[in-house]
């Protein structure tokens, strides 16, 4: 009898729903499927809108965690329709939710998309907000997925990291010398500001390919000020989102006399200089594997190898994963985790306390 999943997950990119099903029936998990549920231009907005402080939050908070929780639903039967499986043969539905405030400094993160209302529309058994406890225990309540990285990537004859660029960018270290403790955190911003600057002078969604930013230059003191961000210095674990990283966050700095072509360009070499930064502080070689949505920037890419030329770097889909949905397929496994009684978190990761049983469970 197959052990079936489905992971859903909407991320800082704020973008749509990726699905995944996965059978654990094995030690390694089975991809079965996946499909991608994009978010109308309005919804986001509205999504995007309750991330800042704003009039009559909590009656729109209301409101939008059960749209949400309608969407990650009809994302999750339309998997099911599209791979021809009976909802009764799975086990649980891993939900993420949708990040609207991440403050884990004054002991809070908050993720919406009702898990009742998923459990209800699906006939499904939902396991959702995963990060709460970690934070309880006074951890960062994310990256999460290093758990899963851990047990699906990691090798004994060389260093790897598992690098997952959304809309923040983060890395989980997974060492080959089995003494040494796996390690992750957040580099800082992956997409978000390419994606906020690209809508911004380009009134579209993304820099499709990195097409635009490619054609900038580099402007080498707003990059040297960028990087000078309190953020990059802080000790790990560490974790962010985009109610810190933003156009606001953006306009602290002069830009005014820089093309916004060259900004783009410049916000590209952040996030690739970030990234190599974080993991040369912790490994001087070893393996890369990228995963998120910027592994469709290809002008990122061509950063990221160049400036961390000394490593190898990969997709994930190379390990038989589609790099689109690796944190998908991570929430099902975090979801079995939490049925079996098992931890979710690694205290080195996310700097908790202690190992902690994730989730809430919302039976069908």
């Amino acid at each position: 009898m197959r052990d079936l999943f489905i992971g859903l997950m909407s991320g800082t990119s704020v973008d749509g729903i990726d699905a995944a099903l996965v059978d654990f029936t094995d030690d390694r998990p089975k991809f079965i499927g996946h499909s991608y549920t994009q978010y109308t231009a309005d919804f986001r907005q509205r999504i995007l809108d309750l991330c800042q402080p704003s009039f009559d939050e909590v009656n729109r908070l209301g409101e939008l965690d059960v749209m949400l929780g309608y969407q990650f639903a009809t994302a999750a039967n339309l998997l099911l329709a599209q791979t021809k499986v009976n909802p009764a043969a799975i086990r649980a539905i891993g939900s993420h939710g949708q990040t609207i405030r991440h403050h884990p400094a004054r002991g809070f993160t908050l993720q919406i998309g009702d898990p009742n209302t998923i459990a209800a529309e699906t006939g499904i058994t939902t396991v959702a907000d995963f990060r709460r406890r970690d934070v309880a225990y006074g951890g960062q309540g994310a990256p999460l997925v290093p758990g899963f990285h851990q047990s699906n990537f990691s090798d004994a004859h060389e260093n790897r990291v598992v690098l997952n660029i959304g809309g923040i960018a983060n890395i989980t270290l997974l060492p080959a010398d089995k003494t040494t403790l796996v390690f992750g955190f957040d580099t800082g911003p992956g997409n978000t500001l390419l994606d906020a600057w690209a809508e911004k002078h380009l009134n579209q969604p993304r820099d499709d390919d990195g097409a635009w930013g490619s054609k900038g230059v580099v402007h080498a003191d707003l990059l040297r000020h960028l990087l000078d961000d309190d953020f990059f210095k802080l000790p790990a674990p560490k974790s962010t989102g985009r109610e810190y990283f933003n156009l606001s966050w953006l306009a602290k700095f002069s830009l005014a006399s820089i093309k916004p072509i060259d900004v783009q360009a410049t916000l590209v070499e952040l996030t690739a200089q970030s990234i190599i930064d974080s993991i040369q502080s912790h490994f001087d070689s070893g393996k890369i594997l990228i995963c998120g949505g910027g592994i469709h920037n290809l002008f990122l890419l061509k950063r990221l190898r160049e400036i961390g030329k000394k490593y190898s770097i990969e997709s994930t889909q190379q390990f038989g994963i589609n790099p689109d949905c690796v944190e998908a397929v991570a929430f099902a496994w975090l979801a079995k985790q939490t049925l079996a009684g098992k931890p979710g978190n690694i205290t080195t990761v996310t700097g908790a306390k202690q190992a902690s049983i994730l989730g809430g469970v919302y039976y069908a």
